[in-house]
């Protein structure tokens, strides 16, 4: 124990929450201490990070849509999965130092969540990836898993437990019983294609083109999933395709719910054919647990009434939902002695 106490003074264990649009670094015994935009601005010829290094976070996704042709705005992530690996290496390497210094030569244990069907691949980037920003020995935890653990769920007990996180590149939906995965799905339709629905409807119903991030704050300041007791009109700019110059327009949040029918529908879809792999006794016991949805698309005004009305169970959004996922990562540093070997590590 007191050797363990050194340690941490020394060179703390760390996990992360390594997501599409944000990355969260929680401390062992301080929980959360970095949430920052996973993007990156660069120089596009020598790829060099902008600010010496520091051009990672907040700063960077200022400048996404904004930059000159010398400069690039780089989301290393897409899908739960690393694209390009030197860019998510300079972004978890300045993340790492920021959450806690090490010294004495140590390098941090650190426990990372993963998309429950990564390829073996897509995995050894992973560590390698962790690995190289300044990690020690790295762990990976099914992000399913770290959910229900930060949602509370009752994992380790006898009964099916479902958790929905619904993201920003991907949407983990999993049951869970004896503290194990009994059925999941890692769905490549979350938050981005919600975006990118809009952008699309935007364009083929209003003749104007606008970029994901208007499309986001759409999504967030009127969007919903299920009818409003009173509908809400915000106005919208972008380029009209025809005469090519800029235009205003009106539109409404039935319009914008009418663009993501598509992929709340996918999402409904995935969580369908979970529950269907599932044994009777377990779906049995859906009936009276439901399920609980995290990430930050569990946000969308009235998604959990468009999933009770579809699926008949109880269903309920956890606790300040972004966070869900790391808080189940801290849980996971705290108890890393005795749950390291449900976790994979390289070496395993």
């Amino acid at each position: 124990m007191v050797w363990n106490g050194f340690r941490d003074w020394l060179c703390p264990d760390l996990g992360i929450d390594l997501g599409t649009a944000n990355t969260r670094i929680v401390v062992r015994g301080k929980g959360l201490v970095v949430d920052e935009p996973s993007v990156v601005a660069m120089e596009k010829g020598s790829r060099r990070v902008l600010g010496q290094g520091t051009a990672v976070g907040r700063l960077a996704r200022q400048m996404m849509g904004r930059t000159p042709d010398s400069i690039t705005a780089v989301q290393p992530l897409r899908s739960g999965s690393i694209t390009d690996f030197e860019v998510c290496e300079s972004m978890l390497r300045y993340l790492m130092r920021k959450a806690a210094s090490q010294s004495g030569g140590f390098r941090p244990r650190v426990v990372v969540t993963v998309p429950c069907e990564l390829t073996p691949v897509e995995k050894h980037i992973i560590f390698n990836s962790v690995e190289r920003a300044g990690a020690g020995r790295v762990y990976l935890v099914e992000q399913s898993r770290a959910a229900s653990i930060g949602a509370g769920l009752p994992i380790s007990e006898p009964i099916a437990n479902m958790i929905c996180d619904l993201g920003s590149g991907t949407s983990e939906i999993a049951v869970l019983s004896l503290a194990e995965i009994v059925a999941g799905k890692s769905l490549k339709v979350a938050g981005d294609s919600m975006d990118e629905a809009i952008v699309e409807y935007v364009r083929r119903e209003f003749s104007l083109r606008i970029g994901t991030r208007t499309a986001e704050r759409l999504k967030i300041s009127i969007g919903s999933a299920f009818p409003l007791d009173e509908e809400l009109t915000t106005e919208v700019r972008g380029l009209d395709i025809v005469s090519s110059i800029p235009r205003k327009a009106l539109i409404t949040s039935e319009q914008v719910r009418a663009a993501l029918q598509e992929p709340l529908g996918r999402i409904l879809e995935g969580i369908t054919s979970v529950i269907e792999r599932c044994a009777p006794e377990l779906v049995a016991d859906l009936a009276e647990t439901g399920i609980v949805l995290c990430g930050g698309s569990a946000q969308l005004r009235g998604i959990d009434s468009l999933l009770r009305e579809q699926l008949g169970i109880p269903i309920r959004i956890a606790s300040d939902p972004l966070t869900t996922t790391a808080r189940g990562t801290a849980i996971c540093l705290d108890h890393l002695q005795h749950w390291r070997g449900r976790f994979e590590s390289e070496a395993a």
